[in-house]
């Protein structure tokens, strides 16, 4: 299936793709919680691993069922390589082991500063250009970020060391939403999605036969974390990434990463009622910043619609 014949969930217009995106964060906001409640069970790998291989097989029968195409040329193999390496390979070994030192809300809020970096390699890699309101939003969005990452004393309130892991998983998701650029426009976004979670349980599988299988045929999981695993694989695994490169490719990394900065937010009203978190009022105050940011972030496209529609109806009364 190409572009030019994909369904209308692959060719959303501009406000679907805004939600599309508002969807995406949404789901991996959710994903920090439910990590924690799998985590109580199942060690890091293991859950990254049975997540891509419980997406991957889902998406391979929904291909198989819908009788999508699966055809990759061969010289674009390496993309895909290269883009399951650097997620969820790269991205999940940093989240992953940053959430065992660092609490589910904090976590997010160093992945909400992802849209901080991602316009300055958009800009040098592709000459995507970089609006005044994108820059307001990003910085009104990281004072936000601050307030809820430092205490008073401008201490932080998580360990150094899960925090520059949380960091390594930043940096991974930006060359992710680089590397995806080179293959949005070329393939269906199931197919896109069902290989990086192939290539990544592939390259996740050593480590788990080696470090985990001992500890994951030992361990006794609950229903609670089956569901948390499953929700994981089906929401944070499947329909999150489907959600972002859709926005990728319609409105730009930019744009689209602005978004994450939303993550903290639902993450830590998610953190409040499932894992009995603080929730402050520096952390209030914080998120309110955070949405401030992307409000203001998206002014100009809100405007240009404003616009178009006004010039429609002079157009319609003459």
């Amino acid at each position: 299936m190409t572009l030019e014949n994909s369904s209308i969930l692959e060719r959303p217009g501009k406000m679907r793709s805004l939600l599309y995106a508002v969807l995406s964060m949404l789901f991996w906001g959710l994903s920090f919680v439910w990590f924690k409640q799998v985590f109580v069970v199942y060690r890091p790998i293991t859950i990254i691993f049975l997540r891509l291989v419980i997406s991957g097989s889902l998406l391979l029968i929904f291909i198989k069922l819908s009788q999508k195409s699966f055809r990759v040329e061969k010289a674009d193999l390496k993309w895909f390589f290269l883009l399951a390496f650097t997620q969820p390979f790269c991205y999940f070994m940093g989240e992953s082991f940053g959430l065992t030192k660092v609490s589910s809300t904090i976590s997010s809020v160093i992945i909400a500063t992802i849209p901080l970096f991602s316009p300055i390699a958009a800009y040098f890699v592709f000459r995507e250009r970089v609006s005044q309101s994108t820059l307001s939003g990003i910085v009104i969005s990281l004072g936000g970020i601050v307030i809820m990452l430092f205490k008073p004393d401008l201490s932080f309130n998580a360990s150094p060391d899960g925090i520059g892991l949380l960091f390594f998983a930043v940096f991974s998701a930006i060359a992710y939403s680089l590397v995806i650029r080179r293959l949005a426009g070329n393939y269906p976004v199931i197919t896109i999605i069902a290989l990086q979670n192939i290539i990544g349980a592939i390259y996740f599988l050593p480590f788990f036969l080696i470090f985990d299988l001992n500890h994951f045929l030992a361990a006794k999981p609950s229903a609670g974390a089956i569901v948390a695993l499953i929700e994981l694989a089906f929401f944070a695994s499947t329909l999150a990434y489907i959600f972002y490169i859709i926005s990728i490719r319609d409105i730009g990394v930019i744009r689209a990463n602005v978004f994450s900065n939303l993550i903290p937010v639902f993450t830590g009203i998610a953190s409040y009622f499932l894992l009995s978190e603080e929730f402050s009022i520096a952390k209030i105050a914080g998120m309110a910043l955070v949405l401030a940011g992307v409000v203001v972030s998206q002014l100009p496209h809100f405007r240009g619609r404003a616009k178009r529609r006004e010039t429609l109806h002079k157009k319609l009364k003459l």
